[in-house]
């Protein structure tokens, strides 16, 4: 398949104008000006003319392909039946596509259900982004999300926790390092969940397979514990304490040091978050994200897909967040593909428009550089060189090449 376009976003911040890219199987062959990479296709090599820009398909570094995104999700889920729940996790997954993602990491799901969706797009059987999944997240006894069935309690039952995973496919670890909003009878955000040595069992065990850990983290004791317990990517990272926020700039610059990722997990509706937190507050959580991209912490994007008010189509719209703070457009753009690549283990994969790497692809009408609400004008997915469509959902039918 050659692919042209009015431009491709071939590196960050950098068009190559009138160019072409040509798809072998699942993979990009050739990148570069229309006329060089047409003459190289050959006559018989089919076509897809694009007058937009070409980039690389999205990475949403944050779901939850179990939870529904409505009021109660916890509820909803468990009101569930395993079969049920997995044809819902099949719609979810292709609404992530058709929004242009076609990378994510499922960060908590039930039963290893995600890892047998992720089985299924892998063997092209059901449409959907590739997913790295960590399989059941291991808490507390009653801790944050304990009803997904990752209760464990002392070093012994949180290694063979991971193990498990690990045995099951997980590509990543997840630690409820604190507590969190979604479990009501649970923690509080602020509050810590595990030990300093149980937290660097998880890490170790982790890292002996050569698998990164997550850990959701939202207390700044927390966030502290997680960093030293070398972690590589920490979720939400809010920096709450029991009485606010206290952001800590020298747990900041041991998170440079270490190279460790945050994850803001920003909803698609974050300009709401004043009317739940209050103008001021909510100003104040902004900021420190803020202070931390100020800072030099390696940034990537989420939506926490799934939890309250979170759906499965709002990448785009979440990206805006970082916009309102002042970012460029194009370390948004690179949060969302190549640095989120990067942190998935999947930098040298996906998330750019370069030869050897996957044919994971986004075509949108408009400039992103210029303005990052383009993204959300999506004409065409390719995932793993795979065609996709879009059009109305009555079009869809016939339209979708898969």
């Amino acid at each position: 398949m050659l692919i042209t376009g009015g431009r491709v976003l071939v590196d960050s911040g950098t068009y190559l104008e009138d160019g072409a890219v040509l798809i072998e199987g699942e993979s990009i062959s050739a990148v570069g000006p229309r006329k060089e990479i047409e003459e190289r296709a050959g006559a018989d090599v089919p076509r897809f003319e694009f007058s937009g820009t070409v980039l690389p398909g999205l990475i949403d570094a944050h779901v939850h392909l179990a939870f529904d995104g409505g009021p109660d999700p916890v509820s909803t889920l468990q009101g569930s039946t395993d079969e049920a729940l997995f044809e819902d996790m099949r719609r979810r997954s292709e609404l992530l596509l058709r929004s242009g993602v076609t990378t994510v990491r499922d960060l908590g799901d039930r039963g290893g259900l995600a890892l047998r969706l992720a089985a299924e797009i892998s063997d092209r059987r059901t449409r959907g982004p590739r997913i790295v999944s960590a399989g059941t997240p291991a808490t507390t006894v009653g801790g944050h999300c304990h009803f997904l069935g990752g209760e464990v309690s002392g070093e012994t039952e949180i290694r063979e926790l991971v193990r498990r995973n690990l045995a099951a496919g997980a590509g990543v670890i997840k630690a409820m390092v604190t507590g969190g909003g979604l479990t009501k009878d649970g923690p509080k955000s602020h509050q810590s969940q595990f030990t300093a040595e149980e937290l660097a069992a998880l890490v170790e065990e982790a890292h002996k397979a050569g698998v990164p850990v997550a850990a959701h983290a939202h207390g700044a004791d927390g966030i502290a514990s997680a960093v030293e317990a070398g972690v590589d990517t920490i979720e939400h990272c809010t920096w709450m304490s029991s009485d606010g926020l206290d952001f800590r700039p020298d747990v900041v610059q041991q998170i440079i040091a270490k190279d460790i990722t945050v994850c803001p997990a920003v909803s698609p509706h974050w300009q709401m978050l004043p009317r739940f937190f209050g103008e001021e507050r909510a100003n104040a959580m902004f900021d420190l994200v803020r202070q931390m991209a100020d800072a030099g912490v390696r940034l990537i994007a989420g939506t926490d897909a799934g939890v309250q008010r979170a759906g499965f189509n709002g990448l785009a719209q979440a990206l805006s967040f970082y916009a309102h703070l002042g970012l460029s457009n194009a370390a948004i753009i690179d949060m969302a593909t190549s640095q989120a690549a990067v942190a998935l283990g999947l930098g040298e994969i996906t998330g750019k428009v370069a030869p050897g790497y996957r044919a994971d692809l986004l075509l949108v009408d408009g400039d992103p550089l210029t303005d990052v609400s383009a993204l959300s004008g999506v004409q065409t997915v390719f995932a793993s060189g795979l065609r996709h469509e879009l059009g109305t959902p009555e079009q869809e039918g016939s339209r979708a090449r898969w």
